[in-house]
């Protein structure tokens, strides 16, 4: 009998342990909500730059986007939208990235774009367009789609909702339009002892925040 009251005792930490870690999350430390109008569809938005270092470690290092993508419930998108304010091809980038979304390949070419950026190789929209070529996207289609009505639309999304935002950093992350996670030194993050606890943090809080 004793055993199974040790059994049940450990069920019930295990059942109970994230619900603990969510009621941990406080508005104003961990978040903050936005006075922004929320989302008709259930969304992640992460705004990120291929400039940027950190965003490089969140997504090839860390695959955190990843992560939490995999994590979301049936009928929650999520969306990397790209920023003009890092970097000398950054404009570029992100009519790039619209062209990429547009035709359902940013897997094709994130990694790429990320490793061009870093090594600072991008000094042209031609040298872009070489990496959409070698990585299986055919340059007509580039050249065909680079400047189409949908593009555009989507370069005007990204910078629209960056603006509305008032996105200043990356990577950055909000939920529903209706709240940002906040990753500054006095947040629950500044006390995580290990990546893997870094890692489940994010997907955690975005759980939380996708319920509120």
């Amino acid at each position: 009998m004793k055993k199974l009251w040790i059994v049940l005792a450990s069920l019930i930490v295990a059942i109970t342990a994230p619900f603990v870690s969510a009621a941990n999350f406080t508005e104003g430390k961990d978040y903050s909500a936005l006075t922004l109008p929320q989302s008709e569809q259930k969304e992640v938005i992460q705004f990120f730059s291929f400039y940027c270092p950190h965003c490089y470690d969140y997504e090839l290092k860390y695959q955190i986007p990843e992560k939490i993508k995999q994590s979301l419930p049936t009928g929650v998108t999520f969306k990397q939208y790209h920023v003009n304010f890092l970097g000398a091809q950054s404009a570029n980038l992100t009519r790039a990235w619209a062209l990429a979304m547009a035709i359902g390949e940013e897997d094709k070419v994130r990694a790429p774009l990320f490793e061009a950026a870093r090594k600072n190789s991008l000094h042209s929209m031609e040298d872009i367009r070489q990496i959409f070529i070698e990585n299986g996207i055919d340059g007509k289609t580039f050249d065909g789609a680079i400047n189409s009505f949908a593009v555009n639309a989507l370069v005007v999304k990204q910078e629209k909702t960056a603006e509305s935002f008032k996105v200043r950093g990356v990577p950055d992350f909000y939920i529903n339009g209706k709240y940002h996670i906040e990753t500054g030194n006095n947040s629950g993050f500044s006390n995580i002892k290990t990546l893997d606890e870094f890692v489940q943090r994010y997907v955690d809080l975005t759980q939380f925040l996708l319920k509120k």
